[in-house]
């Protein structure tokens, strides 16, 4: 392979979030969303340029960043956006709540997938708003979209708006072009409008392929918004960058409003530049992370089946964060986290972080170098054979 994945770059003591939050010493972080791998080496390279020119004021955002954004939409997925759709901001979950802001009015409900990303539910709290939770459908580890509830949450007055997961976090589905179309003709037929949050787009593997939702229709563009960010397939969450893309002007500068009343209007001229140099000269390397993380991933699932077979592993179809079901253990998910932290020195994610219908499961990121992968499932593995 071209680009070196298996290599061991030290984290810990880089006020790391990730490694540096475990409180034990010597706990291997299986946690939160970002990988232990460098990004892409023009990124890397573009960056270098910049803090070698020694002044970092306040950045204008030029026009080949809008430039690489839409180019790489329309050249890697198909959909043709326009410059003047994009609004760029700090991060999507700052966008998510703009969005919400504008678009909904203390005591609307909004309408998302559980289990669901934990701040979702913040987002939707922070702006006054109500849950309503269209609980997704487990059949022996294989998730679907239970459309009659779906339906039935739309058609209530007060639900203005849902927020599509794509790829969903953290069950790992990628939608596919049926669920997505009947998700858009229900929102339609019921005035709800969708946020479509596609951060983890670039991360799909095998047949599974990423449908930009704003793509379907026309009808479907209007009646929604794309938050999407380079961060998470090329590693640069810290930079801090994202965009929310929305083709109607009325809608844009609703959000646009809410973003500026927000305060989170302004990006750093790091992330402009990373997020140019990844939609421009970084696809080969994407290519390779993502054949190395599903490799990483159906290790993970030939070891479970030959060491913990009764812990289920949900198919992964997107991201880098597996699902898996502990509930065998008789355990609660907030208990087998803490006991592999503490006992076992592994990090990783209780499921009810993403809601109630996560009870029994736990988030592990499989986005690191094989060898901590094969390390941290012998320290799971003592976790769950101490009798032997």
């Amino acid at each position: 392979m071209k680009y070196d994945f298996d290599g061991i770059t030290p984290r810990r003591g880089t006020n790391s979030c990730k490694w540096d939050t475990p409180q034990e010493d010597g706990v291997l972080p299986m946690w939160v969303a970002d990988m232990d791998f460098k990004t892409a080496p023009a990124i890397i390279s573009s960056l270098r340029e910049r803090v070698e020119h020694g002044i970092f004021g306040y950045t204008k955002v030029p026009q080949a960043y809008y430039d690489a954004v839409t180019g790489w939409f329309s050249g890697r997925h198909g959909w043709e956006t326009r410059p003047e759709w994009i609004i760029y901001t700090s991060g999507v979950v700052p966008a998510l709540s703009a969005i919400i802001k504008a678009m909904t009015e203390p005591g609307d409900k909004v309408i998302i997938q559980t289990p669901a990303y934990n701040c979702f539910y913040s987002s939707i709290r922070n702006n006054g708003c109500e849950l309503s939770s269209n609980r997704l459908i487990n059949n022996e580890g294989k998730y679907s979209i239970d459309f009659e509830d779906l339906e039935e949450k739309a058609k209530d007055p007060k639900a203005k708006l849902m927020i599509l997961c794509n790829p969903h976090n953290p069950s790992g589905r990628v939608w596919t072009l049926e669920e997505l179309t009947r998700i858009g003709d229900i929102c339609l037929k019921h005035n709800v409008f969708i946020i479509a949050d596609e951060i983890h787009c670039e991360l799909t593997y095998g047949e599974h392929k990423y449908i930009p939702f704003a793509s379907i229709s026309e009808k479907f563009q209007k009646n929604s918004v794309t938050c999407v960010s380079p961060s998470k397939a090329f590693n640069i969450a810290g930079l801090q960058i994202a965009n929310i893309i929305a083709s109607d002007e009325t809608v844009r500068q609703r959000i646009d409003k809410a973003i500026n009343e927000n305060e989170v209007c302004d990006v750093n001229p790091f992330g402009v530049l990373a997020t140019i140099a990844a939609y421009n000269e970084s696809g080969e390397w994407l290519d390779s992370l993502r054949e190395y993380i599903y490799a990483n991933y159906l290790y993970l699932k030939e070891w479970f089946g030959k060491y913990l077979p009764e812990l289920r592993i949900t198919p992964l179809e997107g991201t880098y964060l597996v699902w898996i079901d502990c509930s065998a253990s008789g355990e609660c998910s907030c208990d087998i986290a803490c006991r592999l932290e503490k006992e076992h020195k592994v990090k990783v994610n209780p499921g009810t972080m993403y809601g109630p219908e996560g009870e029994g499961f736990i988030r592990l990121n499989i986005a690191c170098p094989r060898s901590m992968l094969e390390e941290g499932l012998r320290r799971i593995l003592s976790a769950f054979r101490q009798e032997k």
